[in-house]
């Protein structure tokens, strides 16, 4: 039996385990984040999302299925590092064709295993996120730590250009090669034209855009709205992405644009660049949401849904403009969402720019932002993911909603 080789994880605050080595050969920085999902980890893996960023899993057994080029959510792997209690080295599944240390290597992915992962989130929700170092080359405690300390982390970055393809194509049949996307389905009538920007865009997203007979141009986040426009489509789909919203300008400025002229949705990121068109501010949470059971509440409808989510930043409704004169009356302030979700009832402000803007879902953990709607101009955002995969699809309704608001708009 092949001896195991030793791997390093130095976390910032000086933290060191030591395990053995289950992924690339090499040495890789970043934001060290946790993801309490059972299954998935191929599709949360190859989400663009995790951008910078080393994942470590809080399913103790991981790789047991494999990995297969059904289950890709993008062209690569964009995580740095991943982080195991322990690897399965020969999976067992029908489907499988590479085992998940083949797949992390053939990716360029550093991994290890044989970590205390308990005790290693325990101190990320203690202390919050932080920068780590993960190595199968350097064994000195201090170089290790030294360069977890040296990580510029995400705060401040531009990570989207990072992700994107840079250029428009069309989803299907006609994809640049690299861009394939396996198991596309039966092919749909196409009845509405959208516009997706890529941000880090999920092939599960397109996917079911064009399950419900979307043809789906993706563009480059630095696409002119006048572009845009030029392509007279029935929607604009506002993509998840990595890193921190605020400084990609360029992209939410461009939102603020085609608010009012044609429908808009937005996920994860995509729901970020809607906020701060309309004028809200963003900010860093502890250590993220991550895993597929997160619970939201449908201030709409006051039922709760169970969702996959991947985002360290999030939005500060309140910071959008002053509550409206019915909303004012109730006495709950902005800012108490938790108060909101116990009233039955969704707190609307005054965007300068945009008018009236309600909050339209609350996670339950926490109770920070889930979900705005424009209630003037044909524009609606969650921050969580309604496409997910392997599941939950408890939210799976808001892509209808999307076409319902393109029918609405045809007609």
């Amino acid at each position: 039996m092949k001896e195991k080789q030793r791997a390093f994880l130095a976390l910032e605050n000086g933290d060191v385990y030591e395990g053995f080595a289950c992924g690339a050969q090499g040495e890789a920085t970043g934001e060290l984040c946790f993801n309490t999902s059972l299954s998935g980890y191929q599709e949360i893996l190859s989400d663009p999302s995790y951008a910078g960023q080393i994942i470590t899993m809080t399913m103790p057994q991981i790789g047991n299925y494999g990995t297969n080029k059904f289950d890709n959510e993008s062209r690569s792997v964009f995580a740095r590092g991943f982080v195991v209690r322990e690897m399965c080295f020969e999976p067992s599944n029908w489907r499988s064709e590479q085992s998940l240390p083949e797949y992390l290597a053939a990716h360029n992915v550093v991994g290890i295993e044989g970590i205390d992962t308990r005790a290693l989130v325990r101190t990320l929700r203690e202390s919050g996120a932080m920068n780590a170092c993960i190595s199968t080359e350097d064994c000195n405690h201090e170089s290790l730590i030294a360069k977890a300390k040296a990580e510029p982390g995400l705060v401040g970055q531009d990570l989207i250009s990072t992700v994107a393809y840079g250029k428009a194509y069309e989803f299907g049949a006609n994809e640049p090669s690299e861009l394939h996307c396996y198991d596309f389905g039966e092919p749909t009538k196409e009845r509405f034209r959208v516009v997706a920007f890529d941000s880090g865009i999920k092939y599960n997203i397109l996917r079911n855009l064009s399950s419900l007979g979307c043809k789906v141009t993706v563009v480059a986040p630095n696409t002119s709205a006048q572009d845009i426009l030029s392509m007279n489509p029935d929607g604009v789909f506002l993509a998840n992405g990595p890193g921190d919203p605020e400084p990609l300008d360029y992209l939410y400025e461009t939102v603020s644009s085609l608010i009012g002229q044609v429908p808009i949705f937005g996920i994860c990121l995509g729901h970020q660049m809607l906020s701060l068109a309309v004028g809200a501010k963003t900010y860093k949470l502890k250590y993220g949401h991550r895993g597929g059971n997160h619970p939201v509440k449908n201030l709409d409808t006051g039922r709760v849904e169970i969702t996959a989510q991947n985002h360290g930043f999030c939005v500060d409704f309140g910071s959008i403009g002053h509550l409206d004169a019915d909303c004012e009356k109730r006495g709950i302030p902005v800012d108490d969402l938790k108060g909101w979700a116990r009233s039955g009832s969704a707190p609307v402000v005054i965007s300068k720019n945009h008018g009236p803007i309600k909050l339209t879902h609350i996670n339950l953990n926490d109770n920070s932002v889930e979900g705005i709607e424009l209630l003037e101009k044909q524009a609606y955002s969650v921050q969580y993911h309604p496409e997910a995969a392997p599941g939950p699809h408890d939210a799976h309704y808001l892509f209808g909603k999307f076409i319902d608001l393109m029918e609405k708009n045809q007609s």
